[in-house]
């Protein structure tokens, strides 16, 4: 149960969600998952006229048309939700959460066709702009994980032509340091960013479960192993958000939700990867490391900083990391018994905190 609610409220901001102190696990989870489900328009508009149609099929062309509601759209953290959805669905065996994931995919890809065009065109701020530009982790690696798991349950074959281009992309067209290491050619030119490791190991590694092709898993590990190389501080225990290739040097920042954003992709990776992998032992000692370094910084009310240091609580983005962190501790065994009081008081910082 940790499990799934750690899975679905990562993906939200959920200060403006109160919840009673007294709710349970599954409660949370499904007032969470209703307030998508029932909030998701699954329409297009007219940003001129407001005029609204579930489909663009047959729909006259017009570069004022738009996919409505946020959740419908081809962007991160729509992958991280559709993920999520299928697991609790799963989970909770409530077929009408998997079913929202499935309709959500099926609404992007029957839409495609009248957004090819806008995108073509250049149209500023074009719905589904990611789908087609794919020059970034952030436009196909987490909506490629997502997809992933929404195929896993209704394979289609357009579904495969879009996976297995987005890991042609990822394993040989994203810009990478001279040791493989993925980054980033903006803001900053070749810069590495933690939130990359979620952007492309969960993808990695359920295209080597899909694929049974170990370059996908290798590829997952390295970035894992290189990532902590580079934003690991052995001085706090907690990893930097940055490190700017140019410079030699790390960001300032302990970010908060950059090292939620390294957990969770590293607990991806383990329940993907086969249980004899020799690298197994190696990529849970990282995992423990990380958990037992971030468990220093707690605040008594059982949430974290922003940032390590800082005073100022925002609460949806601290919530990102503080369900990671008991995500991670409870899907490896192995964790699960350090840490119970931190765990405990999360939920007691969480409702005590929330807006």
């Amino acid at each position: 149960m940790h499990r799934l609610i750690a899975t679905l409220i990562c993906f939200l901001f959920v200060g403006a969600l109160s919840a009673p102190a007294t709710e349970s696990s599954e409660q949370i989870i499904r007032r969470v998952a209703d307030h998508v489900l029932g909030t998701t328009s699954f329409t297009v508009i007219n940003r001129a006229t407001g005029e609204r149609w579930p489909s663009t099929q047959g729909l006259p062309y017009s570069q004022a048309v738009a996919v409505e509601s946020p959740y419908n759209q081809w962007e991160y953290w729509n992958g991280v939700l559709n993920l999520s959805l299928v697991r609790v669905g799963q989970g909770l065996n409530e077929p009408r959460y998997v079913d929202y994931a499935r309709k959500n995919t099926a609404f992007v890809f029957s839409n495609l066709a009248y957004f090819q065009r806008q995108y073509e065109e250049k149209v500023a701020k074009s719905s589904l702009t990611e789908f087609f530009r794919m020059n970034k982790l952030d436009d196909c690696g987490a909506m490629a994980a997502g997809l992933a798991d929404v195929s896993l349950v209704e394979p289609k074959a357009e579904y495969r032509a879009y996976l297995d281009r987005a890991a042609t992309y990822i394993l040989t067209q994203q810009v990478r340091l001279p040791d493989g290491t993925l980054v980033r050619s903006e803001p900053h030119q070749m810069t590495l960013w933690a939130d990359d490791l979620y952007m492309s190991v969960p993808f990695l590694a359920r295209m080597g479960r899909l694929t049974g092709d170990d370059r996908y898993f290798a590829d997952a590990i390295r970035q894992v192993e290189n990532f902590t190389q580079y934003l690991y501080d052995p001085g706090t225990g907690l990893y930097f958000h940055c490190w700017y290739s140019d410079e030699k040097a790390n960001g300032v920042a302990h970010w908060g939700r950059c090292n939620g954003w390294l957990m969770m992709a590293q607990v991806e990776l383990l329940g993907q990867l086969p249980p004899d992998h020799p690298r197994r032992a190696d990529l849970i000692r990282l995992l423990r490391r990380q958990i037992v370094g971030i468990s220093r910084y707690q605040d008594p009310t059982g949430l974290w900083a922003s940032a390590a240091g800082q005073a100022r609580f925002l609460p949806g983005v601290v919530l990102l990391g503080d369900v990671r962190l008991r995500h991670c501790a409870r899907r490896e065994r192995r964790l699960d018994q350090p840490g119970l009081p931190q765990r405990r008081a999360q939920r007691v910082g969480r409702t005590g905190h929330e807006n």
